[in-house]
């Protein structure tokens, strides 16, 4: 079964897939006989981004930054950061015939797992990822890679003193025991911030809940992230906050280049770390609106006491009709107080 959608042919790869789940074939591997190939992949030629009713740039509405694209490349695709239409296509079929595989009905009569072998695939099943069906297009590039600097797709290297920390903070944790309270838990497990960086900065795609509204006023930019309902109040030629004030997103500091936003985040709160980074994590984020349907987003991690050199990412987010879920986390959540009590039991257990 096929359609027609924005200049791509749809193709649905089983009947009982999610609309959600639908693959695109696009024009540059020649699949919509009487379109231009190409013409879906690259930028609207001189585009005007429109303006608010206050002279600003307008990213408002409903994003998405889902993408089949990982963060880090694959190891064998080396410096090669653009893949063609025909490389593109085959990842996305494969990711297509994978999902039409997870969404078959699950066997009633099979047995059940081994102790200590549940995966997340076994908890979650495949109705609630909403990882994306695609590969990246950057200004009209089908991307291997959301990292593009360094040049082979990698996050550098930890400095000398970034592993002393990291090995430091691993030996308090075993000494202490991983579940001596609910401050040595997770961010994420005690809802307080998004999961791996969803909410950012920088803002990372993840499993699912990847949408992302804008909403502006006169010096002040907030994106509402749909992970664990943080929201992000950007300050339009702002000075930055005094040094005690350590916000869970950083203090960030918005300016125009252009129709460009351009966010400079800092003063990060201690217990938020972002790849193990440490007191010096900045972040550089660039918000270009490209098309109607599309922000060119990107951003520069610098941290010299954690990394060996500075790196930088790219992501479209595109625009979706989809509304944020309001994400209720701990109404009715007792794993907290389960695995702590768990781990209490553990405790007497050992000592007698």
């Amino acid at each position: 079964m096929t359609r027609i959608n924005n200049n791509r042919l749809i193709i649905q790869r089983h009947p009982k897939l999610k609309p959600a789940r639908w693959l695109a074939a696009f024009l540059a591997f020649g699949f919509a006989p009487g379109f231009a190939p190409g013409l879906a992949l690259a930028q609207e030629p001189d585009y005007q981004a429109p303006k608010t009713a206050f002279g600003a740039p307008d990213l408002q509405g409903m994003w998405t930054n889902n993408t089949i694209t990982p963060l880090v490349r694959p190891a064998n695709l080396g410096n090669k950061l653009v893949l063609t239409a025909e490389e593109a296509f085959q990842l996305e079929q494969q990711v297509a015939d994978y999902t039409a595989e997870q969404d078959q009905p699950s066997d009633p009569n099979r047995e059940a797992p081994d102790k200590g072998t549940i995966e997340l695939a076994d908890s979650y099943n495949n109705f609630w990822f909403d990882d994306g069906t695609q590969i990246a297009r950057y200004n009209g590039e089908f991307r291997s890679s959301l990292i593009v600097d360094p040049p082979n797709g990698q996050i550098p290297a930890y400095t000398p003193a970034a592993q002393e920390r990291i090995q430091a903070a691993q030996l308090q944790r075993e000494q202490r025991g991983p579940f001596d309270g609910p401050e040595s838990r997770p961010l994420a497990e005690r809802c307080l911030l998004s999961f791996s960086s969803s909410g950012g900065p920088p803002m990372l795609p993840i499993l699912y809940n990847n949408n992302y509204q804008i909403v502006q006023s006169p010096g002040y930019v907030m994106i509402l992230v749909e992970m664990v309902h943080d929201a992000r109040i950007i300050r339009i030629d702002d000075d930055p906050l005094p040094a005690e004030h350590q916000r869970w997103l950083g203090d960030s500091i918005g300016r125009w280049e252009g129709d460009t936003l351009v966010v400079e985040t800092a003063n990060f709160n201690p217990s938020q770390r972002f790849a193990n980074s440490s007191d010096s994590f900045r972040t550089v984020e660039r918000f270009t609106r490209v098309g109607d349907n599309t922000i060119n987003y990107s951003f520069t991690i610098n941290d010299p006491d954690t990394f060996v050199q500075q790196w930088s990412a790219e992501i479209p987010m595109q625009r979706t009709e989809d509304k944020l879920y309001e994400y209720a986390c701990h109404e009715g959540n007792y794993s907290l107080p389960g695995v702590l009590a768990g781990a209490r039991l553990d405790e007497i257990e050992a000592e007698q």
